[in-house]
């Protein structure tokens, strides 16, 4: 990944058309190190995170090329993706306490100078933490950072500079192009011992300078960084018990009926395959709720680009509205329409589902969302770790003719 990623389906199958020879044996030597450019990645989770193209669509991609024992370890990273959402989709209580913890760090925020110093710091870099600085700079300037990397960096923010682990989450949900509230959340909240209870990630200095190719001297590091018997799981409440799976819906196919795509999932073929036939199409985007604080303009550009990109390609199915973030210019262009019912894809916990619940209460005709294949064969298998999902990846996968649409 060597630039800013385009924002059109057309660029991400091409890069996963690039990437997928390379997603065997290569990606396993070499994913977890963080070099320039990131030449060992897919470039793909931004694309994925808006479901630009889709998880079913990847792994039919790689196993084209690949047995699933050579391709292992990629095809166990799409299933992280799916775990967390589905996991956090059973436990929106998780969600609401990170975004009261944000309220709660930030009004320490506003009253702690020495807390507040210390978090600009780390958002700024300047720590004196030589590759946190470079880091936090990296993603700043690119919104993005390798998966190792924002594992060492959430460890060192937790466990070395004692910041509030949610305002480190929020500073990855502002900047990432791919931040997405479950896979981000729960990432965090595994390095800090919150998701797997008890199990902390440490970042260490001997691991950084050997992934990163000795790009920062671990002797230095070494003194800088927390040791072993300084770093203690965060406290927090017992998960709370998983809700139900969310069932698939059915829309009623003799009324006028509208499409509505949310960032959360911008590729409708699937519900095209399944016949729906709209009258009419809207896209609604939401990337500056991420947050209470600024959002970057290159995450609201590249999801409204991305976002502008699925309205080009609906239109040639229907008419479609101009792409918008405000849920009553959704309402209001409902009701122009004549629309009898709206049809969604499903939106799992996070901003767009705010917007979506706003624009249900609003409008007087039904809101029907629609369940993906993969997600309702995946998301039943979120009760416990990670280890249950990745046990039934060959099961899931019998769910990609399903999932995976009519149209390129």
């Amino acid at each position: 990944m060597t630039h800013s990623p385009t924002p059109t389906r057309a660029a991400a199958l091409d890069r996963l058309a690039g990437f997928a020879p390379r997603s065997g044996r290569a990606y396993a030597s070499g994913r977890n190190a963080d070099l320039p450019g990131h030449p060992h990645v897919s470039g793909l989770s931004p694309y994925l995170r808006h479901r630009t193209v889709t998880e079913a669509e990847v792994v039919r991609a790689v196993l084209d090329r690949h047995a699933p024992a050579t391709a292992e370890k990629f095809l166990s990273e799409v299933m992280w993706r799916s775990y967390f959402k589905g996991w956090l989709e059973r436990r929106p209580q998780i969600w609401a306490d990170y975004r009261a913890g944000v309220t709660a760090g930030r009004n320490r925020l506003a009253v702690e100078s020495g807390l507040r110093a210390a978090w600009e710091d780390a958002c700024e870099g300047r720590t004196g933490i030589a590759p946190f600085d470079h880091w936090a700079r990296e993603l700043v300037s690119t919104g993005y950072l390798h998966n190792h990397a924002r594992m060492w960096f959430a460890s060192i923010w937790m466990h070395t500079l004692r910041l509030p682990w949610e305002l480190g989450a929020d500073f990855f949900l502002r900047h990432l192009l791919d931040g997405d509230p479950a896979s981000n959340t729960l990432s965090w909240r595994w390095v800090g011992g919150l998701h797997t209870r008890g199990k902390v990630y440490r970042a260490r200095a001997s691991n950084i300078a050997k992934y990163t190719d000795g790009r920062w001297d671990a002797s230095t590091l070494g003194h800088q960084l927390a040791r072993e018997d300084q770093v203690t799981p965060l406290d927090g409440p017992a998960h709370p018990a998983p809700d139900p799976v969310p069932v698939d819906a059915e829309w009623q196919h003799d009324l006028t009926t509208g499409l509505l795509l949310t960032e959360d999932d911008l590729h409708p073929d699937f519900l095209l395959a399944r016949g729906l036939r709209p009258t009419a199409a809207a896209v609604l985007v939401a990337p500056s709720e991420r947050s209470p604080l600024a959002v970057s303009s290159r995450v609201q550009g590249f999801t409204r680009d991305l976002a502008q990109d699925a309205a080009d390609r609906v239109a040639d199915t229907c008419p479609c509205a101009p792409v918008t973030n405000d849920p009553d210019a959704v309402v209001a262009w409902a009701e122009t329409a004549g629309l009898q019912q709206l049809v969604v894809p499903y939106t799992p916990v996070g901003p767009a589902r705010d917007a979506v619940a706003r624009i249900r209460t609003s409008l007087s005709i039904p809101v029907v969302e629609l369940l993906r294949a993969w997600d309702a064969a995946a998301w039943p298998h979120t009760t416990a770790g990670f280890f249950k999902i990745k046990a039934r990846m060959s099961q899931i996968f019998e769910a990609i003719p399903q999932d995976v649409g009519s149209r390129p």
